[in-house]
């Protein structure tokens, strides 16, 4: 059969299967069984496809129909330009994220800390933005931390970026300088929220990436009530929310003596980012 052939197969079976873009997914997926650029798969769709692409391509289309991330299945996802490893062991980055790359670029910082840094997409894309800086990320979970070294190493970043296993703070060396940034995109969604979440993301990503078993507020009470003895007095804290969340942690922030608390919503006008500063003595 030719690639066209595949093509359209695949998107009815997709699109039968309830996948939304199913088109756009059948297409990315067939550019990765054939080893081709997706931008460039349209010059290879008329010609025929060996069986044992085709047989891979069928393989990759039943699974993405049973509602796998097609990140999953090819392994990558774009983020900020570049491309990352991504897998059921950390969560798939998302363009929403995005904004509280373009909030931590609106200044100047030497030294970040992500807390939580699962696929290390925000350390460092910061850093990869930011030629001078070094930063630290953290994650409970050791097969995440395998995924950021990885993308780390790809982006040939070793020596700027350091990682460490524990929980938020309780994973900073004992002798760990200040920093002057602090950024964050923690396990938001309560507890409740759980089953109505798409299964791509239910059913396939880290559970523990995603909720809190609460009321989603428990990571921001650990962040805010840290940031104090972790920020270099001027020093900046900027974390991912719901968009219902808004007002619960800038409470937060206020509450842990952070200043110039603002919420900055995204391009759809739902609250996306909290940042907070530390005030000088």
């Amino acid at each position: 059969m030719t690639g066209a052939g595949l093509l359209a197969a695949a998107t009815r079976r997709l699109t039968q299967a309830g996948i939304p873009d199913a088109g756009r997914d059948a297409r990315r997926l067939l550019a990765h069984a054939l080893n081709v650029p997706a931008g460039r798969l349209t010059l290879f769709l008329p010609g025929p496809v060996a069986p044992d692409r085709a047989a891979d391509f069928e393989t990759l289309i039943a699974r993405r129909a049973a509602r796998e991330p097609v990140s999953h299945l090819i392994g990558r996802r774009q983020f900020y330009g570049r491309d990352f490893l991504v897998n059921a062991d950390v969560l798939d980055p998302r363009p929403e994220t995005e904004m509280l790359i373009e909030a931590a670029l609106s200044a100047p910082f030497a030294n970040v800390l992500d807390l939580g840094t699962g696929s290390g997409c925000i350390l460092l894309t910061l850093l990869a933005e930011s030629e001078r800086a070094t930063g630290l990320g953290t994650d409970l979970s050791p097969r995440a931390l395998d995924v950021a070294f990885w993308n780390r190493n790809a982006l040939r970043l070793e020596t700027r970026a350091a990682l460490a296993g524990g929980s938020w703070y309780d994973a900073l060396p004992p002798a760990q300088t200040l920093f002057d940034l602090i950024v964050s995109n923690p396990p938001y969604i309560a507890a409740r929220e759980m089953p109505d979440l798409a299964p791509e993301v239910r059913d396939h990503e880290p559970r523990m990436a995603l909720t809190d078993e609460g009321d989603g507020l428990a990571a921001y009470r650990a962040i805010a009530a840290g940031a104090p003895r972790h920020l270099v007095a001027g020093g900046r804290v900027l974390v991912e929310i719901g968009p219902e969340q808004g007002g619960a942690v800038t409470a937060l922030f206020a509450g842990a003596g952070l200043c110039d608390i603002a919420v900055l919503v995204d391009l759809d006008g739902r609250d996306r980012v909290v940042a907070g500063r530390l005030a000088p003595p």
